[in-house]
């Protein structure tokens, strides 16, 4: 048996590790672009500080930053981008102001980390945020340069027209510290000059992907928990095929009895050992036999008299296969002993209770005893007793020996017989 079991359990394994190799290797970073060139122009808004009098256009054309994304995995990435902004009024004295920054700041593909994928592959969302430093200059209002520092958050919006190009909306809120000028080129008259200075970006773009791979970091997604799913299943599938039901040590496919009755002896495909072919498992036949003798003998023994105590201490039973509601054949001499005396007194009537041993559920083991008896019940009325003579009780669970003797639950899986 195991000649057979093992080698196909150790095939059955090394698929499913092999399967999950190709799994792992499937989603590393081999399958996906990383770099991207995203170019994006706009406008911005200078919110403060502004010397008095001065007001910024809401809408200042013109805008331009040009940046080089690396993403680590599809939901973590750097960027290395260059700003440029020319700030001008909108009424009140006339400035105009330019500011060149350049920062690092971090990427994270949202629209990965919520799972966008389950719902599009058109659309994507991405956050980044980060340092940076400017230059400000306004050659009519101060000589040289204002170096500030910059801290910058934002939101893109990505819509993909393929694989190699994306169109973005960026969103830009970006706060300075140190810096001593105003946006218009005034001297700032903040004394802490913390984060109080506030500059607006809103840009449309292009993400344009490098690199020899279908996709990029942005819009793959690793389909490896399609393939672990149905891994998942091929395993389950072999620990289906290992189940025995009648724990007989054969499993179920290789089983070609594979309702034998448990802890009786099988060959190598789960078939009882009945060498006489009689249908009975050689293991309960020599048992039955020797409680059918017994019975005889105390019945030859017994006068007239005594039938009716023999019948009602238990003598004469009705027994059953486990999990059947029909007699076995070694039942057959009972059930004609208790004929031939109901025959002989038809006066007498007669309790036909059945049980069942403690193996599996008590309310389907109730169930089990009831249509023991009910068949029992119909095989005396087939030989010629009047069904009004028979009282149908299920006793369910026989609960007098130890559950654990196979042996011993053969004995109360019965019909027994209570004259009145």
């Amino acid at each position: 048996m195991k000649k057979v079991v093992l080698p196909l359990l150790m095939i059955c394994l090394t698929s499913a590790s092999l399967q999950a190799q190709d799994v792992q290797e499937s989603g590393n970073s081999n399958d996906y672009n990383k770099w991207s060139i995203d170019v994006n122009g706009g406008f911005s808004k200078p919110a403060n500080p502004m010397s008095p009098g001065y007001h910024s256009s809401a809408f200042n054309f013109f805008h331009a930053d040009l940046g080089f994304r690396y993403m680590f995995n599809t939901k973590f990435g750097l960027k290395l981008d260059a700003g440029y902004d020319v700030m001008s009024e909108d009424d009140g004295p006339e400035f105009e102001s330019k500011l060149l920054r350049t920062s690092l700041q971090g990427y994270a593909n949202l629209g990965r980390i919520m799972e966008f994928e389950s719902w599009t592959n058109r659309f994507n969302l991405l956050g980044h945020m980060g340092v940076g430093v400017g230059q400000l200059k306004n050659d009519d209002r101060f000589e040289g340069e204002d170096w500030i520092g910059n801290f910058l958050i934002g939101l893109t919006g990505q819509v993909r027209l393929s694989d190699r190009v994306s169109l973005n909306a960026d969103f830009t809120m970006i706060n300075s510290f140190s810096q001593q000028k105003t946006w218009d080129g005034g001297n700032n008259q903040t004394t802490k000059q913390g984060f109080d200075s506030t500059l607006y970006n809103a840009t449309v773009g292009l993400s344009i992907y490098l690199g020899k791979n279908e996709k990029h970091a942005d819009w793959f997604v690793d389909d490896k928990s399609d393939e672990l799913d149905a891994l998942e299943q091929r395993i389950g599938e072999v620990e289906t095929m290992m189940n025995d039901s009648d724990k007989d040590g054969v499993p179920d496919y290789l089983d070609a009895e594979p309702n034998s009755v448990t802890g009786v002896a099988v060959d190598t495909k789960g078939r009882a050992i009945d060498k006489n072919n009689n249908g009975v498992p050689d293991e309960l036949e020599s048992y039955l036999d020797q409680r059918t003798n017994e019975i005889k003998k105390e019945v030859s023994e017994s006068n007239s008299n005594d039938l009716a105590g023999l019948i009602n201490n238990g003598y004469v039973n009705v027994y059953f296969d486990f999990n059947s509601d029909k007699p076995n054949a070694q039942s057959v001499s009972g059930m004609n002993f208790l004929i031939k005396y109901l025959k002989q007194n038809p006066s007498v009537s007669a309790d036909v209770v059945g049980y069942a041993d403690e193996i599996g559920n008590s309310d389907y083991n109730k169930q089990l005893s009831q249509r023991r008896a009910e068949n029992v019940k119909k095989i005396l009325v087939d030989a010629g007793i009047d069904a009004g003579r028979l009282n149908i009780v299920g006793n369910g669970e026989d609960t007098s020996v130890n559950k654990d003797s196979k042996y011993a639950r053969q004995v109360v899986r019965r019909v027994t017989f209570i004259l009145k």
